[in-house]
Formats: structure tokens, C-alpha cells, sequence
């Protein structure tokens, strides 16, 4: 027996080669294999080179922007003119608006670090743009009008009136500037704010008890502070809802980003079309949204968020960084405990 007729005999599932001598098939496949992995990592090259690339543009982009920003608000301190201070804000909101969108636009290819970097920093944007209008832009002291028919129409001010004074359980003619928005510090009020009076602004609810407020309308941002056993629902919100110190509360809305903070025990009925993020919580379960209220339709087009598209279950915990096993800090609220009766 001839060599060749030896390998032949002793590989009997070896493939052919161009010599006429059989090569095995496990060097074949070894073969492909490295072919394979050399091509796998050459794509992971490539691809890493793309993320990096956006990443870069990314990073110079909001840095730019954020300097901008820091540098109009800055500018705003020292404004004599509250017609320019005003117009300066309203730049301000608009562009900070635009860096949220770039954000949560870009969320997809950013590391983790740099993701949570960049919503730190806007984070800061926003509470300096609120502390910034509360400054030069200052609230008044919300009132009551009586809507009693026969009651002849009083002129003269009257003392202010706080929750606390009042026996109402319902706030009709809560008068607020027309560059604030919102309410704060009230006790087991109901609240409502209609489209007309929201606009698009941004909306303000702070230090809240046993409240009930209704936002019929779009707003730009909402920010919810220091808020307990309160309803709070709202229309949809063009682009996030910041959530802080919240406490055995049931939340409703759309929007397209959600961060919470130092929330426990509150139920979030929610449309989010980025994914929703939670940080030192506790307690917090989610639902679709699921309110409804005339109008909700058009609200939508006005706010530009897509209805097909709700992320209301995939949420981020800051706290919890095990990959693959859900966080303790939120879940899911069975279909069989989810609200089925809303009111307006």
C-alpha cells in the first residue's frame, strides 16, 4: 500500500484538496474557525471605531452646548432688564430642551460612565435654569377667588391664604405669573391645570400632601419635589420627568424620559420612549399609562412623542448593577392590581 492510499484509508471523512491528498475535517474546520474569528474581530474593530467616533462628536457637542448654556444663565445674574432676563430664559429652556433630545438620541452607542455623566450634567442644567427663573423671575403668593354667585366681588387685598387656613378640597383660581407654572406647598388640595394655562412650559410641583393634580395639557418638562401620598397625572410631556423625594404616590404621564430619585413606595402608570431611570429608590412599581382625558389625541401631536412606542418596563437602576437579574428596588404592578378607574 502506497502512502497516499494509507491517508486515504486512515481519514475517511477528510475533505478534498487541490494536491489529491484528503485533508482532514477538523483541520478544515479549524480552518473556517480562525477564518471566522479573524473576521468577527475585524468587524468588532470597525465597529469600535464607529462608537468611538460617535461617541467623540457626542462629547464635544454637549460640551459646547453646556457652556453655552452655563454662560447665558451666568449672563442673566447680572441683567437689569427683565424683559432681556426673560428672553435669555426662554433661550436657555430651549436649548437645554435640544440637549436633552441630543441625549436621549445618543443614549444607544454611549458607555455607561459617559451616559451617566452627561444626564448628571443636565440634571444641573435644569435645577440652575428653575433656581435661575425663581430668582429673577420671582412666584406670587397663590390666592383664592370665591365663585359664589351672590357674593358681591371684594377689591381690597386680603391676607394671603394657605392650605392650612383653607377648608376647601379644591383650588379653582390658584393664581400663579404667567412664566411659572405649577403649584407648591399644599395640603390635600385638588389641583388642575388646564392646556391652555401649560402651553409647553415647564411645570413645577413642590412640596405636595395628600394632593390630587391634573395636568390637561402638554408640558415641555415637569419636576416633581418633595411630594407625599399625592395623585399626580399629567398629559404628555414633550420631553422628561424628573421625579425627587416622592413618597407613597401613584404617577401617570407620558414622556420621553423619566429619572427618579429618592422615590419609594409609588406606583408610575408610564409612556416613556427612551427607558426610564431610577436611582436610591425603593418600592417603585410600574404600569402602562393607562389615564385618558378629552383632548389626550391631539396633546400627543403637540408633544411630538411617538404613541407606538413605550418602553414603560425597561428600566434602568442606578443602584443595581448585576447584569441579568432584575433589581429589587422596582417591578412590575400585576395586571390584576393595576388601576382600571381614573378620574379627571
Amino acid at each position: 500500500m502506497d502512502v497516499e492510499s494509507s491517508i486515504c484509508q486512515g481519514n475517511e471523512d477528510s475533505g478534498p484538496s487541490e494536491s489529491g491528498i484528503k485533508i482532514p475535517d477538523r483541520m478544515l474546520k479549524r480552518e473556517q474557525d480562525r477564518l471566522e474569528d479573524v473576521e468577527r474581530k475585524k468587524e468588532a474593530k470597525n465597529s469600535q471605531s464607529v462608537t468611538e467616533e460617535k461617541s467623540g462628536f457626542f462629547t464635544a457637542t454637549f460640551s459646547s452646548e453646556r457652556a453655552t448654556i452655563e454662560e447665558l444663565l451666568e449672563g442673566c445674574s447680572g441683567a437689569t432688564d427683565r424683559a432681556l432676563a426673560t428672553q435669555t430664559l426662554e433661550k436657555v429652556t430651549t436649548k437645554t430642551q435640544f440637549l436633552q433630545k441630543f441625549l436621549n438620541d445618543s443614549m444607544v452607542f454611549l458607555p455607561q460612565y459617559e451616559l451617566r455623566q452627561a444626564q448628571a450634567a443636565l440634571q444641573k442644567l435644569q435645577n440652575s435654569l428653575a433656581e435661575k427663573r425663581d430668582e429673577i423671575l420671582p412666584k406670587k403668593k397663590f390666592a383664592f377667588r370665591s365663585r359664589a354667585a351672590n357674593t358681591p366681588k371684594v377689591d381690597p387685598p386680603a391676607p394671603p391664604v394657605t392650605p392650612k387656613d383653607s377648608g376647601r378640597t379644591k383650588v379653582d383660581g390658584a393664581i400663579s405669573p404667567p412664566e411659572q407654572c405649577g403649584f407648591s406647598h399644599f395640603e390635600a388640595q385638588v389641583l388642575t391645570k388646564s392646556g391652555a394655562e401649560i402651553k409647553q412650559q415647564d411645570v413645577l410641583l413642590t412640596h405636595l400632601t395628600n394632593c390630587k393634580v391634573r395636568l390637561l395639557g402638554s408640558p415641555s418638562t415637569i419636576h416633581i419635589k418633595h411630594v407625599q401620598n399625592c395623585e399626580i397625572f399629567s398629559g404628555p410631556v414633550s420631553s422628561s420627568v424628573f421625579v425627587d423625594h416622592c413618597t407613597g404616590s401613584t404617577l401617570s404621564f407620558p414622556c420621553q424620559q423619566l429619572r427618579t430619585h429618592h422615590t419609594t413606595d409609588t406606583q408610575v402608570y408610564l409612556h416613556v420612549t427612551s427607558r426610564a431611570i431610577i436611582e436610591d429608590c425603593q418600592g417603585v412599581r410600574f404600569a402602562p399609562f393607562a389615564w385618558s382625558y378629552p383632548g389626550l389625541d391631539q396633546d400627543f401631536k403637540v408633544s411630538g412623542l411617538d404613541r407606538e412606542r413605550n418602553n414603560w418596563n425597561q428600566v434602568d437602576d442606578f443602584n443595581w448593577l448585576a447584569l441579568g437579574t432584575q433589581s429589587p428596588n422596582w417591578s412590575v404592578i400585576p395586571e390584576t392590581e393595576r388601576r382600571t378607574e381614573w378620574d379627571s
